[in-house]
Parts: C-alpha cells; sequence; structure tokens
C-alpha cells in the first residue's frame, strides 16, 4: 500500500516538473511528463489515464506511447536542456573522469531522443 502510494507521489512531483518546463524555457516538460505517466501507471491507473487524457500533456505522451516519437519543439527543447546540463557538469565537477562519462551519458541520451521520429499526426 505504501508503495503504491511511493509512486503517485513521485509521479506527482515528476507531473509538476514538467509544469515548471511549459513555462521555464530551459527546462524540459516531455520527460518529466513521460516519467510522470509510467509512475503514475505503478500506483495508480486513474492518475495515468487522467495524465493520458491531460488536453497539454496528453498529445505528446500518447504519441511517445504509440509511435515512440517525439515533436521537433520537445527535442530542441530536451537536446537544448541536455546541453544546459553538460555545461553545468563542465563548471561543477573538477574529476575530468567523472566529467567525461556523464558527458558521454548526455550525449547517448541527447543522440537517442533527435534520432527519434517525429509523429505521423
Amino acid at each position: 500500500m505504501w508503495v503504491q502510494r511511493l509512486w503517485v507521489v513521485l509521479a506527482a512531483i515528476s507531473f509538476a516538473l514538467g509544469i515548471v518546463g511549459v513555462v521555464l524555457p530551459i527546462m524540459p516538460t516531455a520527460p518529466f511528463m513521460l516519467l510522470a505517466v509510467y509512475l503514475a501507471s505503478k500506483g495508480s491507473t486513474r492518475f495515468a489515464d487522467w495524465i493520458r487524457n491531460n488536453r497539454f500533456a496528453g498529445p505528446p505522451i500518447r504519441q511517445w506511447e504509440h509511435e515512440r516519437a517525439l515533436s521537433l519543439k520537445a527535442k530542441v527543447m530536451a537536446v537544448g536542456g541536455i546541453s544546459v546540463g553538460a555545461v553545468w557538469v563542465g563548471v561543477l565537477i573538477s574529476a575530468i573522469w567523472l566529467r567525461v562519462g556523464i558527458w558521454c551519458l548526455l550525449a547517448g541520451v541527447a543522440i537517442y531522443l533527435a534520432s527519434r521520429p517525429r509523429p505521423s499526426q
């Protein structure tokens, strides 16, 4: 029972971060919304369905779930956010092995997101 509540709380936090991303241009929205629906589906199918049917978050989530597709705007925002994060990693982390490792991970995620097809709709 408490595990389901934890999933719902984490989903709500992720959803809230996604909403912040709507307002702040450097904060990505799509990854947080996708994470929110995934977490919610673990704890509350009703909450997950609500996120999927939300008029703002729903369409990109459904596009991802059905086609594994991302809009150009979502790609640009995600890769832009990853780029900003990479700069911060370069500024804040002094251990070169750790910095390069994180950069490789971020580059892999950016390449994966950028290579996804655009939605057919």
